[in-house]
């Protein structure tokens, strides 16, 4: 197996223990937090690492380099910008063999004015994401020593674009719904799994990534119908394409029949389901046992999470993903921008220098995705999609806003 097939399958892993956590509405990327979890576990030691080594699905001794491979094929991916980016304050000196594995041109610095260096990181966001994503959203500190980023921004069109017309969902007839007709009964296919039969349809995009839409029996869980997607994709699950389903409902949403015709006609797959734009923010730190990161969150006096990194104490003070996605007539659109930031926290008992204040200022029914570069299987994004787009009279043609709050 190709080195970059195990990096894949390992952050496919991380994906469905993420949508295992899934309750509501929402979008995630685990192909953005991957690689970064990555490199701190090539620096980590300890506690730190093994945890690390759970959340990533292989040893720290690989991680490095799978990053730095992983990485390299996202910038290979037709329709998938990506970026990563390191920021330290001048103090950080970095291990010589770790900062060797950064994307070049990727290290920049912190200069403690955490005002300043906000506003750095947020034209970086910005510029990495065409302003689809305008900040990072990790509350800086002048103590703040470490920054790593990664944002990904994803431009699909179908090969087969929908109509627009009125949706429904749940009995209502309000949302802005899309159809289309394909000639491949085999886009649709159904899965069995313990907790209940899945239905997925995957649409195809021009430039080699689809997107799987997954629908569940009613009683399912989110992370019940992801996991089925990420299981079809493994191969863990098996599914039974649409040209050997029997006549009837042999899936959740699905009906099959068999009809005479006075001509030939070929066999057709027609696909009723929403147009829908999801935004979210996630703290990362708020599922820490989830992405590996108890040990290296934790303030202790004299830890050194990360000494393959550098020398200096750093412990993770934030960690959080920013994303937005938007299914469309024409095709699928989707941003996400990750950040770690890491404290100083030296050995010294003495107060900070510095005193800083802080202001807070106040298909018919839900269904899962996955999107997924079609030759590797990676997924990129994943979510749960419960508020579809209202129908307005100027659906026709209309490619929802996708730019940041």
């Amino acid at each position: 197996m190709r080195s970059t097939d195990t990096a894949v399958r390992a952050a496919n892993r991380l994906t469905a223990r993420w949508a295992s956590e899934v309750r509501a509405g929402t979008v995630f990327s685990a192909a953005g937090v991957w690689p970064l979890l990555a490199l701190l576990a090539d620096g980590a030691a300890g506690a730190a690492r093994e945890e690390l080594e759970e959340a990533l699905g292989l040893s720290a001794g690989q991680a490095g380099a799978a990053a730095r491979e992983f990485l390299a094929m996202l910038t290979g991916i037709d329709g998938l910008s990506s970026a990563a980016g390191l920021w330290t304050a001048r103090f950080v000196a970095l291990r010589e063999e770790w900062a060797a594995g950064l994307p070049v041109g990727a290290h920049g610095v912190l200069t403690g004015d955490a005002a300043a260096d906000g506003r750095e990181l947020d034209a970086w966001a910005a510029e990495r994401t065409g302003g689809v994503i305008e900040r990072v959203r990790v509350e800086l500190v002048p103590e703040t020593s470490l920054v790593m980023a990664s944002a990904l921004v994803l431009g699909a069109d179908w090969e087969v674009p929908f109509e627009g017309h009125f949706g429904g969902w749940h009995g209502r007839h309000d949302r802005a719904g899309l159809v289309r007709e394909v000639p491949d009964l085999d886009g649709v296919a159904v899965a069995r799994t313990a907790a209940g039969a899945v239905t997925r349809v995957v649409v195809r995009g021009v430039t080699g990534v689809d997107v799987h839409l997954l629908l569940g029996t009613e009683r399912m869980r989110p992370g019940e119908v992801l996991g089925a997607g990420t299981g079809l994709l493994s191969g863990a699950l098996d599914a039974v394409p649409g040209s050997r389903l029997p006549e009837g409902g042999p899936g959740p949403g699905l009906h099959v029949v068999k009809r005479r015709t006075h001509t030939p006609e070929p066999p057709s797959l027609s696909l009723f389901t929403v147009e829908f734009t999801l935004r979210t923010e996630h703290d990362l730190l708020a599922s820490r046992d989830l992405f590996g990161l108890t040990t290296a969150a934790r303030d202790s006096p004299g830890a050194v999470p990360f000494p393959g990194v550098s020398r200096t104490p750093l412990v993770l003070e934030r960690a959080r993903q920013t994303m937005t996605a938007t299914f469309s007539a024409e095709g699928f659109r989707a941003a996400a921008v990750t950040a770690f930031a890491a404290i100083y926290r030296g050995r010294s008992s003495q107060e900070p220098p510095y005193e800083t204040t802080r202001a807070m200022a106040c298909f018919d029914r839900p269904f899962g995705f996955l999107t997924v570069h079609r030759e590797s299987g990676l997924v990129l994004a994943a979510g749960w999609v419960t508020d579809p787009t209202p129908f307005t009279q100027d659906r026709g043609g209309h490619v929802p806003d996708t730019s940041a709050d």
